[in-house]
């Protein structure tokens, strides 16, 4: 019995040794992401079905991974990196911390827009998905007339309407950068002047916070990422939705300059050691099947323009025309709208 035994012992210990080495021997790929979406799950799962690579993450916002990144260096064992903002793959690239990809996949999939400019070498990073910066307003206080564009947000008539999260928080200054590129400095600050003068109270929160405060009454416009409203048409709960019932949707400027549109994308990492199976990551991104994720898992538009999704959320936010403004030009315009937030008091 006690011979047996032993045997039985040896050979779970023999084959928990194989499955340590297969594991071992297993290609890996590290993703360093800002990503906090659950439904992104089965997308990596299946990435790894497909391929045989693991995938090792490590989850932080924008700031925290740029930081790590930085700190790292060299040795850093990050090989793709996902940001949720094109003013922070912007920086990142500025900041020498990605690695040009030259991909005939990814060139023919991604619009140039929605990547970083093409050295000879290829993008240093390119958009996965896209969410509107749309306008949101009470049905019952406001006329749609009155906020279909972004200037109207500081137009007399919303006089003590507005709420917004900070002025400096990305998707603000991504929006404002934009703004920056159509407009120019002079009429950009004097509009973020008169969003400020039509405060209904100091900025605070996040998009969703504003989604409910319009609802509420504590204020009657306010500006989100497509998305947020997207999840909460799409909610079960009865108080989420009491708040779409309650709330109008704009897609501003659709008479002019398109709506601003923001990306999630992602990179491959300056020291990546595994560069082969990072841009393989990247082009699966850009699949029929992983745009598809984007679309019906966390309610972002597929950057891929011939992927049609089945979202009902989306479907029924319809159509809209986008800004013609590449992302990568907004990025360059941090710096210049932060003073500008600065100087007019959009905390």
């Amino acid at each position: 019995m006690r011979l047996s035994h032993a045997l039985k012992s040896l050979a779970a210990a023999t084959l928990a040794m194989a499955a340590m080495l297969a594991a071992a021997q297993q290609p890996v790929l590290n993703l360093y992401s800002a990503r906090h979406y659950q439904t992104d799950e089965a997308l990596y799962a299946n990435f790894t079905q497909a391929t045989g690579i693991r995938i090792n993450r490590i989850d932080g916002d924008d700031n925290g991974i740029l930081s790590r990144l930085k700190s790292e260096g060299a040795a850093s064992p990050a090989d793709v990196v996902l940001l949720v903002d094109a003013a922070r793959l912007w920086r990142a690239e500025n900041d020498g911390l990605f690695q040009p990809v030259k991909s005939a996949v990814l060139a023919q999939r991604i619009p140039a827009t929605l990547r970083s400019s093409d050295t000879g070498q290829g993008s240093a990073w390119y958009g996965f998905s896209t969410r509107a910066r749309v306008i949101v307003y009470d049905k019952m206080r406001v006329q749609r007339a009155d906020v279909d564009t972004y200037a109207d947000l500081a137009a007399p008539v919303n006089k003590g309407r507005l709420c917004t999260r900070s002025g400096s928080h990305p998707y603000n200054v991504s929006l404002f950068g934009s703004m920056l590129e159509r407009m120019g400095p002079e009429k950009t600050e004097a509009w973020l002047k008169g969003m400020v003068d039509n405060m209904a109270r100091a900025p605070k929160g996040g998009d969703t916070d504003q989604i409910r405060a319009v609802a509420a009454g504590e204020c009657a416009v306010a500006i989100s990422n497509s998305y947020y409203v997207a999840r909460l048409m799409r909610s079960n709960k009865p108080e989420d939705r009491a708040v779409i019932e309650k709330v109008g949707i704009v897609f501003p400027d659709q008479d002019g300059a398109g709506t601003h549109v923001n990306i999630a994308g992602g990179a491959v990492a300056k020291h990546a050691k595994h560069r082969d199976a990072a841009v393989k990551f990247l082009e699966y991104l850009a699949s029929d099947e992983a745009q598809r994720y984007f679309a019906e898992g966390n309610n972002e538009w597929p950057a891929v323009t011939s992927v049609r999704t089945q979202n009902p959320a989306l479907l029924a936010l319809g159509d809209f025309k986008m800004e013609a403004v590449p992302v990568s030009a907004i990025g360059g315009h941090q710096a210049e709208v932060q003073r500008m937030l600065d100087r007019v008091g959009y905390r």
